[in-house]
C-alpha cells in the first residue's frame, strides 16, 4: 500500500532558515546545538535559542530533530551527557545519532526521545537496519549510495514501525556516507566533527617530481580539474519511485545554505509530493514550474546520485555553485494597493521580479513604479533592508520572496 504520510524534512541552520522552513511547507526540521552537529560552520542554536526554536516549530505543528551525529572524543563525553539531557528537556522530537556510544548515552540520559540513526552510520542493508531497530532506533537515515531497488529491499525486509529517511536533494560527499578524512590530512579540520574544509571542491593538478612548479592538468583544461567534486543530488523527478519504494521522510541537505535555498527547495518538494499524491500514476511528471524551481537556487551540477543505479559523476569543471537568481526583497505586507517590501539586493524600476509564496506557482511582477517609505518616487532600491512600496494588483503574503535573474 502506498505511503501517503510523506514527511518533508528541511534544514535549519539558524532562526532565519528555520522560519523559512516553517513558512514554506516543512513537516519537520533538523538542526543542531553549538556542539555535536555535522555543520559546525552553520550558526546553529545556542542553549538559549534551542528551546525557543522548538517552541516556535511546535506552535506550527512541525517536528524538530536535533543532530548529534559527530564522532565525539573522550574529553567531550561529559559535555555530551549534559547536552543530551538538555535537549530532552527542550522537548525535541528526535535525536539524529551516528555513533553507537552516543546511541547508548542517549538511551541513558534522554530515554524518552526517539533515536534516528544518521547517514554517517552507513546503513546499506536491511540486516543493519533491523539490528538498529532492535536496539531502539525508530528511524534509519539510509546511506546515500543506495539505489531505488536497494531501498525497496530494505523496506520489504524491515518492520513497518521502522521509518526510512532518504536524502533527496543537496550536496553529496565524495566519501561513503560522509565519512571523510581528506580535510583532516590537508587542513587539520576534522570533517567527522563538523569542521570539513571541503577540499573535495578544490581544483587539482598533477606535478612530476623532477619538474617542480610545472603543473599538468588531469584533463585537457587550463583550469585543472575538480576530480573529487561530486555533483549535487536532485530527485525532484523521482517522486513516484521514492513514494513507492517506501521512503518515510524526504530529507533536504543544506543547514549551511541560505534561507532562500531552504524556502524554495522545501516548497518545491512539498508541492511535488502533494501534486503526486492527489493523482498518483506510473506516468506522473512533476509540473514544469516545480522542476524549474530547484534550478533557481544556488547549486552545483545536478545528478540523481546512485538512486537510479548509476553514479552521480563529478562536477569536474568547477568547485563553485551555479547562481542564476538572487533575492531582491522580502514582502512585509500589502497596503492600499502597494506591496510593502524590505530590500535584500539592489533592483531598479522597470525590472521584472518573480514572487514566490508558499504552496504556489511563482508569479511575475514588473516594477512599473516604486516609492520609498515616505511615499517619494525612486528609481532604484540601493540600500540594504530599506522599505520600498511597489504598486501591484497582486496581493502577496508576508514572507513572500521577490527574486530577480542575475
Amino acid at each position: 500500500m502506498m505511503n501517503r504520510n510523506i514527511e518533508i524534512l528541511a534544514p535549519a541552520g539558524d532562526f532565519e532558515r528555520l522560519r523559512a522552513a516553517l513558512d514554506y511547507g516543512a513537516h519537520a526540521v533538523y538542526l543542531a546545538g553549538n556542539e555535536f552537529g555535522m555543520r559546525a560552520g552553520a550558526a546553529n542554536f545556542s542553549n538559549e535559542e534551542l528551546p525557543m526554536a522548538v517552541e516556535l516549530a511546535h506552535s506550527k505543528g512541525v517536528k524538530v530533530y536535533v543532530t548529534c551525529n559527530t564522532i565525539p572524543r573522550c574529553d567531550e563525553l561529559e559535555r555530551l551527557r549534559d547536552f543530551l539531557q538538555f535537549a530532552a528537556e527542550c522537548k525535541i522530537d528526535a535525536l539524529i545519532i551516528g555513533d553507537l556510544g552516543v546511541f547508548e548515552m542517549a538511551r541513558r540520559y534522554a530515554p524518552d526521545i526517539p533515536i534516528h540513526m544518521s547517514t554517517q552510520t552507513g546503513i546499506a542493508n536491511y540486516e543493519t537496519a533491523n539490528v538498529l531497530h532492535k536496539m531502539g532506533a525508530s528511524r534509519v537515515v539510509l546511506a546515500r549510495e543506495l539505489s531505488c531497488r536497494e531501498i525497496e529491499q530494505i523496506r520489504k525486509n524491515t518492520s513497518e514501525e521502522l521509518e526510512i529517511e532518504v536524502f533527496v536533494h543537496g550536496s553529496m560527499c565524495v566519501s561513503f556516507s560522509g565519512r571523510r578524512l581528506i580535510s583532516n590530512y590537508l587542513t587539520n579540520r576534522d570533517a567527522n566533527r563538523g569542521e570539513c574544509a571541503q577540499p573535495c571542491r578544490w581544483g587539482y593538478h598533477l606535478m612530476e617530481e623532477t619538474r617542480p612548479g610545472e603543473y599538468f592538468p588531469i584533463f585537457e583544461d587550463e583550469k585543472g580539474t575538480h576530480i573529487l567534486n561530486s555533483r549535487d543530488i536532485c530527485l525532484i523527478n523521482r517522486i513516484p519511485e521514492l513514494v513507492n519504494c517506501g521512503v518515510t521522510s524526504f530529507k533536504i541537505e543544506g543547514r549551511a545554505k541560505s534561507s532562500y535555498y531552504t524556502a524554495v527547495v522545501t516548497n518545491a518538494y512539498r508541492c511535488a509530493v502533494e501534486v503526486y499524491l492527489k493523482n498518483p500514476s506510473d506516468d506522473f511528471k512533476v509540473p514544469g514550474w516545480i522542476a524549474d524551481e530547484v534550478c533557481k537556487v544556488s547549486h552545483r551540477e545536478y545528478s540523481e546520485g546512485f538512486f537510479t543505479g548509476g553514479h552521480p559523476g563529478q562536477a569536474i569543471w568547477s568547485g563553485g555553485y551555479i547562481r542564476e537568481y538572487e533575492v531582491a526583497a522580502i514582502v512585509e505586507g500589502y497596503e492600499n494597493g502597494n506591496l510593502v517590501i524590505s530590500q535584500r539586493n539592489k533592483f531598479w524600476k522597470g525590472q521584472m521580479l518573480e514572487a514566490i509564496a508558499p504552496g504556489k506557482e511563482p508569479v511575475s511582477i514588473t516594477v512599473d513604479a516604486m516609492f520609498d517609505s515616505n511615499g517619494q518616487p525612486i528609481e532604484s532600491a540601493p540600500n540594504p533592508m530599506m522599505t520600498v512600496l511597489i504598486p501591484s494588483d497582486k496581493e502577496l503574503c508576508k514572507g513572500a520572496i521577490l527574486r530577480r535573474a542575475k
